[in-house]
Order: structure tokens, then C-alpha cells, then sequence
């Protein structure tokens, strides 16, 4: 499938297979508050990456394909890199900082927004400071170790007057505005069972990888990909789950593995009697979300990767042209900034404060073996 722009996406939907069965989903996407059609004066929003690790350079290249803003700046302990980045991406000198010098950026008007892309332990300290430095701020997923973490951070925000957002892609992926409107509009009726699997093969990451870290992670697999499977129960719901019940997996490489979990399942119980089941492992690949209804199923197969993402229903398949999601969803984050408006709650600091609240609770029923309530 062809990668599309933003502006091209709804031009194009009919390229996708059932298209007719959501449109209705495509045009609430061109003409939602994240794209609003307030008329665009050509101002951007001057993005600068802290941190440049491998997100760090597919958003870079997202970058590169949005029209509401542009890369502005980095941050970075690594001499090498800033040299490079400079060179790749003709950043002014006067707009590269390290991590010791960083909030010198209150003083620079060229920056607009922090994108904090570091390990998730870093996330509370650059995104306070950013804040303080008076810059919005996104801030990667999940959007720190621990809720309370996440509360000390939309704080500092609210004080600064900046905005907060995290960096949920998939709420910009039309897939996954699907996959919302199937579960919440009820289209098969009520959703009774969902099931969410991610996983990846960790084969030849080093021994010091920072996600093996406790300090610097959080926690492991759940941290880095379970996140994904919770948010995935929570919007095609439109529900906050009231219970958890969790369990970890024998480790297969216990020598990576000392400090932080390696796979783990967990379930989640909603007060509309859904039940949400996902795995989250480290050490097979796995990319899969079917939810079952009353009468019917949808599904995704990729589901919360990177794509391209395959749709079915018990009626038929549906799948949209290919996005580049981190500029979608930098381009919407954006947008909403320069008309002045507030982001909306499902990608705002609250949204990865929920997510963070339910994390702790997986944790917690996995080390106890109990069932923790949520409310």
C-alpha cells in the first residue's frame, strides 16, 4: 500500500476495501479538533527531540513529512550525535543543547515544544524542566514509572501553562479510529471479550540495553509494549476497567531479565462485563487485537506495530491506505497548539496518567497474585 499525507488521506479513502462502512470515521478524522479547518496561517510549531535513540530518528523522519510543524532543535549527551543530526538536518548551532545545559532553552524563542524521547525513568525530570523552561512538551509512552511520577508532571504543566501531550500515534491511525467506533458505537452490538497480544524477539540487543534497567524502564515488557494493549481495551470501550488480575511468565533469559519482567499477561475487568485479555512478551513476536460481540468480531492483524495494519469484520475486511503515524500525529498535536485550543483528554498528560494507575495495578496483581480493584 502507498504512504498518503494528511491532506491526501480522505481524498483517498476509497482505495480501502468496505470503505463505505467507515466513512463516517474518516470524516470525524479530517474534521475533528485535532485537524481543525480553521483556516492555516503558515506558522509552525518548532519541535526540538530530547534524546535521540531509535524513536528519536523515526520521528525525524516524520518530521520531515509534516505541515504544522518542523524540527526545530536537539538534545543530547552525545557530542557524535548532535554533530550528525546538525549536519543531517541543518540545525542551527544556537538550537542543539545537552542534557546539562538544556534549560538554557527557556531563552530560545526558535522552540516552541520539548519532545521527550528518553529511556522512561527521564521522562518527570526533562519533562519539568521543559515546562519550566516554558515549552509544551510530548513526552513518549509510557509517560513515566509510576503514577505518582505522572502527577508530578501534569503539575508542573498546569503551573507553567504549557500543554502536555503523550505520544499515542495510534489514536491518529485510521485503523485504530475503526476499531473505536466499531467497540463504542455498539455496530455489533456490545463488545463481551477483547483479546490484545504484542511481543518481540529481543534477540541481539545488548546486555546493557537501558530497557533491561529497572531504574531507567520502569519495569519491562509491559512498560515498553503492554501499554499499547491497555490503551487498545480502554478506547474501543470507551470504558475504565474496575479490576485486574495479572500473572508473570517464566523467564527464558533470566541473565537479561534480573531486574525486570521478560512476558506477562494480564486481564482486565470493565463495568459493562467486557473482559479484556493481552500478553505482553519479549521473547516471540506477536501483534493482535480481536474483540468479540454480540453479534460479531472485528479485528487487527498487525494491530498496534507499525503496520500496515490489516482490518477484518464478520462482514467484511476494511484497510485504509498507508500513514506516516508520527507525523499525523505530531501534525495534530500541533495544530490544536496553534489555534489556541486545549488537547484533548485522550492524548493529554490525564490520559497517560489512566494508563499509568492501571500499569501499577498489573504490577501489583502479578506480585501478590491478587485481584486489585481500580475503584
Amino acid at each position: 500500500m502507498n504512504k498518503v499525507t494528511r491532506r491526501s488521506f480522505v481524498k483517498n479513502i476509497g482505495l480501502g476495501v468496505g470503505s463505505a462502512a467507515i466513512l463516517p470515521t474518516l470524516v470525524s478524522f479530517e474534521n475533528s479538533s485535532l485537524l481543525s479547518s480553521i483556516p492555516y496561517t503558515g506558522k509552525k510549531i518548532n519541535i526540538a527531540l530530547c534524546g535521540l535513540g531509535r524513536y528519536a530518528n523515526i520521528l525525524a523522519a516524520g518530521l520531515q513529512e509534516t505541515e504544522f510543524c518542523s524540527l526545530a532543535g536537539i538534545i543530547t549527551g552525545t557530542p557524535e550525535k548532535a554533530k550528525n543530526w546538525k549536519d543531517k538536518y541543518q540545525i542551527p548551532e544556537e538550537n542543539i543543547y545537552n542534557y546539562e545545559n538544556f534549560d538554557e532553552i527557556s531563552k530560545n524563542k526558535a522552540i516552541d515544544l520539548v519532545y521527550v524521547v528518553l529511556p522512561n525513568g527521564m521522562h518527570k525530570e526533562f519533562t519539568i524542566r521543559a515546562a519550566k523552561a516554558g515549552k509544551h512538551v510530548i513526552v513518549e509512552k509510557p509517560m513515566a514509572n509510576t503514577a505518582a511520577e505522572c502527577k508530578q508532571m501534569i503539575d508542573a504543566c498546569n503551573k507553567a501553562g504549557v500543554q502536555l501531550a503523550v505520544g499515542y500515534r495510534l489514536h491518529y491511525e485510521p485503523h485504530h479510529l475503526e476499531i473505536q467506533r466499531l467497540g463504542q458505537e455498539k455496530i455489533f452490538g456490545p463488545v463481551r471479550h477483547i483479546e490484545a497480544s504484542l511481543g518481540y524477539n529481543i534477540k541481539g540487543m545488548p546486555a546493557d540495553d537501558w530497557h533491561f534497567n529497572k531504574a531507567l524502564s520502569g519495569g519491562g515488557v509491559l512498560m515498553n509494549l503492554g501499554v499499547y494493549c491497555v490503551q487498545i481495551n480502554r478506547y474501543v470501550l470507551g470504558e475504565e476497567p474496575v479490576s485486574v488480575t495479572a500473572q508473570f511468565s517464566p523467564k527464558t533469559k533470566p541473565e537479561l531479565f534480573s531486574e525486570v519482567e521478560e512476558n506477562i499477561s494480564w486481564q482486565l475487568n470493565f463495568p459493562s462485563g467486557a473482559v479484556g485479555t493481552s500478553t505482553a512478551a519479549s521473547n516471540c513476536r506477536a501483534d493482535r487485537f480481536y474483540a468479540a460481540a454480540e453479534q460479531g468480531f472485528f479485528e487487527l492483524s498487525p494491530a498496534m506495530g507499525y503496520g500496515p495494519f490489516k482490518g477484518r469484520t464478520s462482514k467484511k475486511e476494511f484497510n485504509f491506505p498507508v500513514i506516516n503515524q508520527q507525523a499525523i500525529q505530531m501534525d495534530g498535536i500541533s495544530k490544536v497548539i496553534l489555534d489556541g485550543n486545549k488537547l484533548p483528554n485522550h492524548i493529554s498528560g490525564e490520559e497517560g496518567l489512566k494508563d499509568m494507575r492501571i500499569i501499577d495495578a498489573i504490577y501489583k496483581a502479578a506480585e501478590t497474585g491478587k485481584k486489585i480493584n481500580l475503584i
